[in-house]
């Protein structure tokens, strides 16, 4: 049983538009983590190149130790993502599907004259229901209000270090947002909550907001890189965190209860409100400068993450969009393998590529062989030939 999915989806064509650049100076940008699951291999090895333009100051981009100074300033001044995605969404062995997800691969253009932003733009998300699909079916549906509508979205034309800033802040008011949302809306369970993960691209750059155990993975030439950290009460950063606050990890769930530790709703876990809570909503930021060494982001729900690491999924997308380069066939190819591995939960899996299309790998053709039968006269006849 697959889920069905609200999918807004138009190719972007290659602009020839010239960016000046992403520009922040914080030390977290893209500031990818190389802490990874157990089941992970180790993360590349990346160091930090600084380029000046105009009167941006500093520009912190990820790039391999193989590459140049000069090829990865080219690559910040040359590449414009060509965005394109697909998804695919399952039930899994669980009774109710509680994932729901969306799509946006023309943001500009749907949004229309909502907001004015950098091109080309994108939005993604993922929500991870529990306690019932209602509060991941809430923020679905609410999206584009809760996102762009009443968090004063900034308006620009540019990706600088303003803009930058203000959209984190937006989107963090977002997340909190929504949290109070579920919590006025009577119609929701307090019992009822979600994780939440949004992408977010502007020209060159890759914003990811996550709160929870959805999981979002950069593919830079074949290597994994994670975009996001999960929230779970079990990690030494996150139990901390829910100790001082008053709460406690029993088992490996918080106040004995919840897997994971930042959440949108719960609000039998986060009342009164207006208190100190174990259980936040509070987003964590990862960035990135995308250039032309990266191929595509994977967004999964944990029903992927518990049974893959994040290097073998990339594996499987790379290997499929090589063989027929349709990102809805491979978001369905990693679900299926992680089913094939005896996940026990909701499956969903967004595969954004930033590249117009990937070269596809010609398939050997089987050789053909003829086959032909021999009369006993003319066997006779090649034996005698051969002994003679």
């Amino acid at each position: 049983m697959v889920a069905g999915t609200e999918v807004i989806h138009q190719r972007v064509p290659v602009l020839d538009v010239k960016y000046r650049c992403v520009a922040k100076s914080m030390d977290e940008i893209a500031e990818i983590s190389a802490a990874v699951a157990a089941v992970s291999p180790p993360s590349p090895v990346v160091r930090t190149v600084e380029i000046d333009v105009g009167a941006v100051s500093e520009l912190n981009l990820r790039t391999s130790d193989s590459t140049s100074d000069a090829s990865a300033e080219s690559a910040v001044f040359h590449f414009v993502p060509s965005i394109r995605s697909g998804s695919f969404a399952d039930i899994g062995p669980r009774r109710y599907m509680e994932d729901e997800h969306i799509r946006i691969d023309d943001l500009s253009a749907h949004l229309g004259s909502l907001i004015r932003c950098p091109t080309p733009s994108a939005f993604y998300g993922l929500f991870d229901g529990h306690g019932g699909p209602d509060a991941a079916a809430y923020i679905k549906r609410h999206a584009i209000r809760l996102f762009f509508q009443d968090t004063d979205f900034p308006q620009a034309s540019q990706v600088n270090r303003l803009f930058l800033e203000s959209v984190e802040s937006s989107i963090r008011k977002a997340f909190l947002a929504a949290d109070l949302a579920l919590a006025d809306d009577c119609t929701i369970s307090t019992s009822s909550g979600t994780t939440a993960l949004t992408a977010l691209v502007f020209g060159r750059l890759l914003l990811v907001a996550n709160a929870g155990d959805c999981r979002a993975v950069l593919c830079r030439k074949g290597e994994a890189v994670e975009m996001s950290q999960d929230h779970r009460p079990i990690y030494d950063a996150e139990r901390q965190r829910v100790l001082l606050s008053g709460g406690y990890v029993d088992d490996g769930y918080l106040n004995g209860v919840l897997s994971v530790s930042r959440a949108l709703g719960d609000w039998d876990v986060k009342l009164p409100r207006g208190s100190s809570s174990p259980l936040i909503a509070d987003p964590e930021f990862r960035q990135a400068v995308l250039t032309e060494d990266d191929e595509f982001l994977i967004i999964g729900c944990d029903g992927i993450w518990d049974v893959l690491s994040s290097q073998h999924a990339v594996s499987i997308v790379r290997r499929g969009l090589r063989r027929h380069d349709n990102p809805d066939q491979c978001a369905r190819e990693l679900v299926m393998e992680a089913l094939r591995l005896k996940t026990i939960d909701n499956l969903t899996v967004i595969v954004v590529c930033f590249s117009k299309e990937t070269r596809v790998e010609e398939q050997p053709r089987p050789s053909m062989l003829r086959y032909c039968s021999l009369s006993t006269e003319a066997l006779c006849n090649l034996k005698s030939w051969l002994e003679n």
